[in-house]
């Protein structure tokens, strides 16, 4: 009898460190979460106003402005890690590409679990392509457009 792989699981913690109308509730962000979970993943994830992206980016990248979504790996097996979302970068990046808020959101929550897993689009091509395949994939279960077109 061939046994039935272990579905993965997800412990989920959802902070508010800033406020704002458009924000997901705990239930939307664990469907974004859980449409990119390819192991077992323990994570925070934390939405944030420019001024702690800012300091965060800051301290742990070397680099002074806020960005869109930061991730942070702890352990590896199982995964252990906090993906920090810095709201007014995402709303700002979304209506310059002229997409959906939300649509971009639920990229960014995607894109950071995928990088708590392992992936990284910035060591060469050919990874990015990976990521970016996976991502396309995942968010076509909330039909959301392809995030690179």
């Amino acid at each position: 009898m061939k046994a039935i792989p272990k579905k993965p699981e997800l412990a989920l913690a959802v902070q508010y460190a800033c406020a704002d109308a458009g924000l997901p509730d705990r239930a939307q962000v664990r469907r974004w979460a859980l449409a990119a979970l390819e192991t077992d993943v323990q994570v925070t994830i934390r939405f944030v106003a420019a001024r702690e992206g800012r300091k965060l980016n800051h301290d742990f990248r070397g680099k002074d402005v806020a960005t869109n979504v930061l991730s942070f790996v702890y352990e590896t097996d199982p995964v252990m890690g906090d993906l920090v979302v810095c709201l007014p970068v995402v709303k700002r990046e979304a209506k310059e590409q002229k997409k959906p808020f939300r649509a971009h959101l639920a990229h960014m929550i995607v894109h950071g679990m995928l990088h708590l897993q392992g992936y990284d689009h910035e060591t060469g091509p050919d990874e990015a392509e990976i990521m970016e395949q996976r991502e396309r994939e995942m968010l076509a279960r909330f039909r959301i457009a392809d995030p690179y077109l």
